[in-house]
């Protein structure tokens, strides 16, 4: 079995006072950008659902995700978009049915592999055009919130992950019976967020302010 490897923890999680994570996500998802007068888009992700199909939905991709993918500043281009939509609609669907039910990601016992169903889905995403690693990560975690952790460079070279993302997260989230996970858990309540956003978001929105430069208040 390969070595199971642990992510970096961004500062803030590793600071012993949780004043500045719970800054971070404060001026994430409560706090209008002070250039727009409104909230960050990706602060309106989580929840957003103008159809109200979301549910109804989660065993499909749909245009409401790839117009979703955008509040977190990606666009899938057109081509990719007439493969995910037209004919590759129903493959993909087929694959993300084999995924399962959403699920914290904390919960998954075993390293998940290339045989795994949900990087399976990763890997038929990345193969489609002008869809990459970032973007399909982000797919998919429209669709499955709490058991897949998004990616982009910034948040790859913050928590060290670069290489590989999704089995290190995993492995941190789930390791010393979901310590890490349930701290995530509780920074989101103490922040007075909805218990919609998962804990690998939460992750992912540390790891991308500190990658951004945003400096904690409290710190």
């Amino acid at each position: 079995m390969a070595e199971q490897v642990s992510i970096r923890l961004p500062r803030v999680l590793r600071d012993g006072d949780d004043a500045g994570a719970l800054d971070v996500l404060q001026e994430y998802f409560t706090r209008k950008v002070a250039k727009t007068g409104y909230l960050r888009t990706g602060a309106l992700w989580d929840t957003w659902d103008p159809s109200g199909n979301r549910d109804r939905d989660v065993d499909r991709f749909t245009a409401e995700d790839l117009v979703a993918v955008t509040l977190l500043a990606v666009q899938v281009p057109a081509q990719g978009a007439l493969f995910l939509l037209g004919e590759s609609n129903a493959s993909l669907n087929g694959l993300l049915a084999d995924v399962g039910p959403d699920r914290d990601l904390a919960g998954e016992a075993d390293p998940l592999t290339p045989e795994s169903p949900v990087w399976r889905l990763e890997t038929a995403l990345r193969d489609i055009h002008g869809v990459g690693r970032t973007m399909a990560s982000k797919l998919i975690a429209r669709k499955r919130p709490r058991l897949f952790p998004i990616y982009d460079d910034v948040v790859g070279r913050e928590l060290g992950t670069k290489t590989a993302h999704l089995e290190p997260v995993r492995f941190s989230l789930h390791a010393r019976n979901g310590e890490l996970h349930d701290r995530l858990s509780d920074l989101r309540d103490r922040a007075g967020l909805s218990d919609v956003v998962p804990a690998v978001r939460i992750l992912d929105v540390l790891a991308w302010m500190q990658g951004k430069g945003y400096k904690p208040a409290s710190v």
